[in-house]
């Protein structure tokens, strides 16, 4: 992904593995749902800067039980080029201490494609289990760039899974586009190989109609994890989740079709403490 994209995305959006109860207030196993509860560092990515293990324990004890890393050696020109020369041994043990786990990071494509070895090397030492690809990229992108950007993508999992790593891709608002009648995302759906790549859903995309539950039943067991958000339609703009027009229990029902083994919340900070709150009521 290009170094201002995924910022841009956010601003425009304004946007069975489970550890079971690291925290008292973790949001685990403990809830109806019998999930963990995480967050996307992106949104956060100057906090952690600033003060990484703070923040963590901040996160923490607001209840969110995992973090979801970005790539520091992917995401230079970004915050997370601050974290380039600490050892991934040291990362990992700030975020322990914090009482949180990582088991998923996000990766930009040409990483992947141009230090898959690296990347590999940096992702096990961190003992993080899912490498998920942060999106193609090709907003203008036509469904024949798509498609060859999924056979480059089969090709990066396979040995990704020879590593005992699992690969994923996470879809932004372009995904939802059609380019000559179809969806780009229907179509990455029937290019990427079922058994090498699984998907994480971006729930953002309600607010362009597109409701996550629906994705999970019609490809089931394709997915490994969610970004959450929520939307108001009377705002015109992100809100706390569990206060926009998402159906929450008929996302969770749906999730576990879809195969989903862990849940981001991906925001504006400003909503995650309340965001957590409502999903520890659960």
């Amino acid at each position: 992904m290009k170094k201002i994209d995924r910022r841009n995305f956010i601003r425009t959006t304004s946007a069975g593995i489970a550890t079971a109860c690291i925290l008292p207030l973790s949001l685990s196993a403990c809830g109806k749902q019998g999930v963990n509860f995480g967050f996307q560092s992106w949104t956060i990515r100057q906090q952690l800067a600033e003060d990484f293990a703070g923040t963590m324990k901040k996160m923490a004890g607001y209840g969110y039980s995992e973090i979801e890393m970005c790539s520091p050696k992917g995401y230079t020109g970004t915050e997370f080029e601050t974290f380039t020369d600490m050892a991934p041994s040291e990362m990992k043990n700030i975020i322990n201490d914090s009482g949180l786990i990582c088991r998923s990071s996000h990766y930009n494509f040409a990483e992947l494609k141009e230090t898959l070895d690296d990347t590999i090397n940096w992702t096990l030492k961190m003992g993080i289990e899912q490498i998920i690809l942060s999106s193609f990229w090709l907003p203008e992108g036509s469904m024949d760039e798509y498609r060859k950007a999924c056979g480059e993508l089969n090709v990066i999992a396979e040995k990704v899974n020879n590593a005992g790593l699992v690969t994923g891709y996470h879809n932004h608002h372009m995904e939802f586009e059609k380019r000559d009648g179809e969806l780009i995302y229907d179509v990455l759906m029937k290019e990427l190989n079922p058994d090498l790549v699984k998907m994480q859903f971006q729930v953002a995309v309600i607010s362009i109609g597109y409701k996550a539950a629906d994705y999970f039943r019609k490809y089931p067991g394709r997915f490994v994890s969610a970004h959450l958000a929520d939307w108001s339609t009377e705002k015109e703009a992100q809100v706390p989740i569990g206060q926009g027009v998402v159906d929450w229990n008929e996302f969770f029902e749906a999730a576990k079709t879809g195969g989903v083994k862990n849940f981001f919340v991906e925001m504006d900070p400003a909503t995650f403490k309340e965001s957590a709150e409502f999903l520890k009521s659960l």
